[in-house]
């Protein structure tokens, strides 16, 4: 499979596959595609992993693009103004994706919905509670909201960032969610009660403009219901 990513704030990444090569997306993430791609809609791995993939904001269902009869192309686009990014995904090299921001892979990887450990600081987190963990063979493409600011975090090394803007991050990272500091910095600070840490080894994805923050920004211009 060769691929490339079109596009700025409103990328596509375009897959040309060979005789019998094969994609797996989300339901209605296929933008474009030659004739001779065939897919198939499953739950790709059983009741067990729809079930999973729903609670970590994907569909159930899965669609699988084959390429027949030579070489086929299919090309996905993002859903949001953002980033696409490309991620090669092995035995060992695994990654966390933030909640919905998985868009298509090559056939051999799988998607599965990862858990903040400590379950009552992610409940009171928010979004850092449910997350995507994508493992074994091939490449997968994530779409992230806004532009991708990327740091690599030595062994102990952390980063504090307010929630929503983790993209992604290296399964070797460690992610905790802290109340912010001070009575009156949680009240009066306008930066919410809640933080995310990173903790390394690892690599790190920042998005700077999730899309929780586009509504709170356009919230006001909206009028009131009835």
């Amino acid at each position: 499979m060769r691929y490339q990513i079109q596009g700025d704030t409103l990328p596509v990444v375009i897959c040309e596959l060979e005789d019998g090569e094969q994609m797996v997306t989300e339901r209605g993430s296929m933008s474009w595609m030659s004739p001779n791609m065939k897919m198939d809609t499953s739950t790709n791995g059983g009741i067990g992993k729809a079930f999973g993939r729903m609670f970590s904001g994907e569909s159930m269902f899965q669609n699988t693009y084959t390429s027949q009869g030579g070489r086929g192309l299919i090309a996905f686009a993002s859903s949001f103004p953002g980033s696409i990014k490309a991620f090669e995904v092995r035995p060992g090299q695994e990654y966390i994706f933030q909640k919905k921001a998985f868009l298509a892979s090559e056939a051999g990887v799988s998607l599965t919905v990862h858990f903040q450990k400590k379950v009552a600081s992610g409940l009171f987190g928010g979004e850092g509670f449910i997350l995507q963990r994508v493992s074994g063979n091939g490449i997968v493409f994530a779409e992230f909201d806004g532009h991708v600011v990327e740091y690599d975090l030595q062994p102990g090394q952390q980063i504090v960032i307010d929630s929503g803007y983790l993209a992604a991050m290296t399964a070797s990272c460690q992610m905790d969610i802290q109340t912010v500091p001070g009575l009156k910095n949680m009240v009066f600070g306008g930066e919410g009660l809640f933080n995310t840490v990173i903790t390394g080894p690892g690599h790190v994805w920042l998005q700077t403009m999730p899309i929780s923050s586009v509504a709170n920004a356009l919230r006001p211009y909206f009028p009131a219901g009835n």
